[in-house]
């Protein structure tokens, strides 16, 4: 194989009640990325659309990536990088995760898969380190695995996969505010009541539950933030009166997505969603402030290969 062209899905992380160790893959919006091997050896990023990102091998999630697993693993050519970003950086959709897990992906594949997703997870979480500062895995697990993914521990890293019931549908929608992830990080209380506590712990508990046994009532009621959502949703337009409106729409709840400004709900059917969507929508059209929307389903596979040769 010389070159591999794929799509690393957007993901959704914290999902209400799991802060920092639950997120999901999402199925209609990600990252195209497009790797090459070349004679001389090293890592370029050559094309970078659909947002404006470095292209500095230090800078970038992706490349960054790159040149550490071709460190681990020496080979006798190099790579060039094509990057299109299908959705906006900032936007709590794990942006650059998805280049991030992209890469590690890709470049396994062009190696010959020497490493275990756990270690492309591993490496995808070097790439979260360049872009955000923190070797996070949330995000990047969600995408290199698909469907919904537990970070059970840090050391060592132990991902943990979790079903997707077949009917459940994600719907988003994203205001055009800027949310910097430090200014979310800095709002977050530094000491939890034990009480407070217990209920999250069973909330992230009933969560897990729910998507093994398809059982949408659980979901719906373990889908209860009641620590870092406080906190955080001053951060968001109208957060307040678009989760009551998924919620009266039939949405089994809302929360908000990574650090945001995206708010995610997730519902059970299409016919559902799309009811909630549309309702969203006709709130939002009106409050001054540009934004997009997603329904879509979950993404099971994670990242996939598009095309190759």
């Amino acid at each position: 194989m010389n070159q591999i062209k794929i799509f690393s899905p957007a993901t959704v992380a914290n999902v209400s009640c799991g802060f920092d160790c639950l997120g999901f893959a999402v199925n209609d919006i990600g990252d195209t990325m497009t790797f090459t091997k070349t004679k001389d050896k090293g890592v370029k990023i050559i094309d970078i659309s659909g947002a404006d990102l470095p292209y500095e091998n230090d800078k970038n999630a992706a490349s960054a990536v790159a040149l550490a697993m071709l460190e681990q693993h020496p080979v006798n050519f190099g790579l060039e990088i094509k990057i299109h970003k299908g959705f906006t950086p900032g936007s709590g959709l794990g942006s650059s995760a998805a280049s991030a897990a992209g890469a590690a992906f890709a470049v396994n594949e062009l190696l010959g898969q020497p490493f275990s997703q756990l270690e492309l997870t591993k490496f995808a979480m070097i790439g979260e380190q360049v872009a955000c500062g923190s070797p996070i895995a949330d995000n990047v697990a969600a995408a290199i695995h698909g469907g919904f993914i537990l970070v059970q521990q840090y050391s060592p890293l132990h991902i943990i996969k979790i079903p997707v019931p077949q009917e459940l549908m994600l719907v988003a929608i994203h205001p055009q505010v800027q949310v910097k992830t430090k200014d979310a990080r800095d709002v977050l209380p530094k000491d939890i009541p034990l009480e407070d506590a217990v209920t999250q712990w069973a909330n992230v508990g009933g969560l897990i539950s729910g998507l093994y046994t398809n059982d949408y009532n659980v979901i719906a009621s373990s889908l209860q933030d009641i620590i870092v959502e406080p906190a955080r949703k001053h951060l968001i337009p109208h957060f307040d009166a678009v989760k009551q409106t998924a919620i009266d729409s039939g949405a089994l709840s809302a929360g908000i997505s990574g650090s945001g400004p995206t708010i995610f709900a997730l519902c059970k059917g299409e016919e559902n969603a799309k009811n909630v969507h549309k309702n969203i929508d006709d709130l939002y059209q009106n409050k001054g402030i540009d934004y997009t929307m997603i329904l879509s389903k979950i993404n099971t596979k994670g990242v996939t290969i598009l095309e190759s040769n």
